[in-house]
């Protein structure tokens, strides 16, 4: 496994996260003792960053972490643990209490980083409000670093002004070899300001995969059933994206997957994606991404083929 640092620290962190949204109804998997062989394979292939948040499955996530770490005997130094607190938690009061429940079911004296997950829009809760709080919380030795999910560059300013002494290291936000918005602003954003981006959906919850005939994507059963990527307009244009991958995959000896995250790996190295994984075999193939790179001429053709897609979110029929 490769590491990399961490935004403006001496941090380091493994080129390829785990993401743990999957230990979660969501995604259906609730089984502890299937969640802790994921979170041992990623242990024993050098994968130190684990991304949760305190609304996966409830806490679920959460626990599952916890807990696996203390069954598998990992020492807490050794895993860089990331949670995200929701923005209706983002109160001065709720923020403390969230991150009390946080560290109780990760079973930790403290947080590796605490992010924001998403703006408080519904709440109007003033940025200087929870990003002092933030603060507090490293300054309390409850939480190492900080950072935002899913926050426009105009809020990440705001956050940023209101800081004292520290600044946020990372940012979360959707990035995959179809979804690319994030290249126009926050990558260009992060890298001149010492900022690690953490690619979410960085396999676009499967679509670029190919596991699927179009006939078949009405048939999924968890949170991809209202993804409009799996939509037939768009599901389709990708699958063109993915002969243009199975191709180089094959050539290369490598897994669509791999290909994939190689892919957004190439775009920036403050890149680092957390792909979920569901069993061992995803976790290492996932982990397969990293230690080589596709040719230019291999990046390039992919990159003209995914520029062409033209993507619709809109899911009202006309």
């Amino acid at each position: 496994m490769e590491y990399v640092k961490l935004g403006k620290t001496e941090e380091r962190v493994s080129r390829v996260g785990l993401g743990a949204w999957q230990f979660s109804d969501a995604w259906g998997l609730t089984d502890y003792e299937r969640a802790k062989e994921v979170i041992r394979k990623a242990y024993e292939l050098g994968i130190t960053l684990i991304d949760t948040a305190m609304v996966y499955g409830a806490g679920m996530s959460e626990r599952f972490i916890g807990q696996a770490l203390r069954d598998l005997q990992i020492k807490r130094d050794e895993m860089f643990i990331v949670t995200k607190i929701p923005g209706e938690y983002l109160n001065r009061d709720d923020v403390f209490r969230a991150v009390r429940g946080s560290l109780s079911r990760l079973q930790s004296d403290h947080i590796d980083a605490l992010l924001a997950h998403w703006p408080p829009a519904w709440h109007n809760y003033p940025t200087c409000e929870y990003a002092k709080a933030f603060e507090a919380l490293v300054r309390m030795g409850k939480v190492r670093y900080i950072g935002l999910s899913n926050f426009p560059i105009a809020l990440v300013e705001e956050f940023r002004s209101c800081l004292a002494k520290h600044d946020i290291e990372i940012f979360e936000i959707r990035y995959n070899i179809v979804e690319r918005k994030a290249e126009e602003e926050h990558i260009p954003y992060a890298e001149a300001n010492g900022i690690t981006v953490l690619a979410w959906s960085p396999l676009a919850q499967g679509a670029v995969l190919g596991k699927y005939r179009p006939e078949d994507v009405s048939k999924l059963q968890d949170v991809r059933r209202g993804n409009p990527l799996f939509r037939p307009e768009n599901y389709n244009q990708i699958l063109k994206l993915v002969e243009a991958m199975k191709e180089i995959a094959e050539k290369r000896g490598k897994t669509l997957s791999q290909v994939a995250l190689n892919f957004i790996m190439m775009a920036s190295p403050v890149v680092v994606p957390i792909p979920g994984a569901k069993s061992p075999q995803q976790v290492e193939e996932n982990a397969g991404a990293a230690g080589w790179s596709l040719t230019y001429e291999e990046w390039s053709r992919l990159d003209e083929i995914s520029r062409s897609l033209r993507i619709s979110y809109v899911t009202i029929p006309d």
